[in-house]
């Protein structure tokens, strides 16, 4: 495809072009090998993209984009104003504008997004229609795992994706819309069948600085030019504030305050959460989850009003979130076959650790141990908070390293420690997470819930900058054998 017609479909971007080649890949790695490839200069906030441009063309760009045109360089370049969005819109083009064949279903918010897109998935899929599902645990054509980097990938990877899941029949994709996505720019020029608001709670503020622009990210996807529906959680505080300035047919999901979708009559049990779900007052359908906290009922709400949307009939609805048995890494009971009950969480911010923690509280008939740290290089206010989440709610703390990567992990455990001392909570802080997981596996008794929060579905833990093998259900596994065989 010639570098004119890329630039073209990203028009509202360009400034200007200077020459024109071939262009058979794409890439913003300037490590990676490339046939005939176009190299995206991204400005970053620790490197800027445009000095590794020589690097690039050694190993095979034949073009740039740019943001400033590079005298050192001798090869085709396009000017930009951003060249993350230039990059969505060349891509699209370059994979033939996949996402214009299928029914995009976007979740944003700071909490539920990954449960509540496996749930719209089961919904469709219950439907008739074969999903692709693409969000933070990874992404999914049809049942086959395919792996990501990003909650919502970067443009190249996202529209390969999306033409690989259009290449195998996918008609339908479920999928994250994070706020690092929104904000730069990676999605211009997708349009979604529906979007959903699950809600707002302290993250991301390393990039945001404040709330009020993190929501302001969060509030700019319920926008005509993003979404053909909405879906709104109006139990959140902040919804008030789309719904006022929404300019597209919308519904409204919750459960305290008066909505199209409401649950009543909730029932939290270790096994699962029953309620009896609401639908524009004409339906009322009982629901049995095998996925428990009140969290969940929040999540099946939202997958049930994106169903809706998708004209999917309440009947085939219940039946789909009656079949899901769990999400990875979210609120997932391991198997244990232990007299206490471990559970893996993602909860990494304030909210989805005070929702996890309530959660088991209700139904723990032991001691409630939580383990869990914050990563290291993002946002510092939230460490305290958390500690003193921690220290309320559970019955004993493990004060851990999540992904300290470039950060002193002692540094970090000091500030989470300075929220959990003042509620008297008993803790203890072991930094190594192997073994700190081994103390909390060894102390765990008959009626004891142990959370291990904060890895969730993760692999890895990031340190020094460097990623090591680290999957909680494999260290669980291994652990407790060790511990039996001694």
């Amino acid at each position: 495809m010639l570098l004119s017609q890329l630039a073209k479909a990203a028009e509202t971007e360009v400034l200007t072009i200077r020459g024109d080649c071939d262009i058979r890949s794409m890439s913003l790695d300037s490590r990676k090998k490339l046939d005939a490839g176009l190299y995206f200069c991204i400005p970053g906030m620790r490197f800027d993209g445009h000095t590794f441009a020589p690097q690039a063309i050694e190993n095979g760009a034949v073009a740039l984009v740019v943001t400033h045109f590079l005298d050192n360089v001798d090869v085709p370049q396009v000017q930009v104003k951003n060249v993350r969005a230039a990059m969505s819109l060349m891509a699209a083009e370059f994979y033939g504008h996949p996402d214009r064949e299928m029914k995009l279903l976007g979740i944003t918010g700071t909490k539920g997004k990954t449960t509540t897109s496996y749930l719209v998935k089961a919904i469709m899929e219950e439907a008739g229609y074969k999903v692709g599902l693409i969000g933070t645990t990874g992404n999914m054509i049809g049942q086959e795992y395919v792996k990501s980097e990003f909650t919502t990938p970067e443009p190249i990877d996202f529209f390969r994706t999306l033409r690989l899941m259009r290449d195998a029949g996918v008609t339908v994709v479920s999928m994250e819309v994070s706020a690092h996505a929104i904000e730069m720019g990676r999605l211009a020029g997708v349009h979604f069948e529906a979007g959903c608001y699950t809600n707002l709670s302290q993250d991301h503020l390393d990039l945001f600085g404040t709330m009020e622009r993190y929501f302001e990210c969060k509030k700019s996807f319920f926008r005509p030019e993003w979404i053909s529906n909405a879906a709104i959680n109006v139990d959140d505080d902040t919804s008030k504030s789309i719904l006022k300035d929404i300019a597209v047919p919308h519904s409204t999901f919750g459960i305290c305050n008066n909505a199209d979708i409401f649950a009543r009559d909730i029932e939290i049990t270790e096994n699962g959460v029953s309620f009896i779900m609401k639908l524009f007052d004409v339906n009322e359908m009982p629901v049995h989850l095998h996925l428990t906290g009140m969290f969940n009922v929040y999540n099946a709400l939202a997958a049930a009003a994106m169903g809706l949307i998708m004209g999917v009939a309440p009947e085939t609805i219940t039946a789909a979130l009656e079949k899901v048995k769990g999400v990875p890494g979210r609120a997932e009971v391991l198997d244990t076959h232990t007299p206490y009950k471990v559970i893996l969480d993602y909860s990494h911010s304030p909210d989805a650790l005070e929702n996890i923690l309530t959660a088991v509280r209700e139904f723990a008939r032991g001691r409630v141990i939580s383990l869990f740290g914050c990563g290291g290089d993002r946002d510092h206010l939230k460490r305290p908070i958390m500690g003193e989440i921690s220290g309320r709610l559970a019955d004993y703390s493990i004060l851990t390293s999540d992904n300290p990567r470039t950060e002193d992990p002692m540094e970090i455990l000091a500030a989470i420690e300075e929220g959990i001392k003042p509620t008297g909570g008993k803790y203890t802080v072991i930094e190594n997470r192997r073994e700190a997981i081994r103390y909390a596996l060894e102390m765990g008794r008959d009626g004891d819930i142990i959370v291990l929060a904060g890895k969730g579905h993760e692999t890895y833990q990031e340190i020094m900058g460097v990623k090591r093998p680290f999957d909680e259900k494999v260290v669980v596994a291994e652990l407790l054998k060790e511990i039996r065989q001694s």
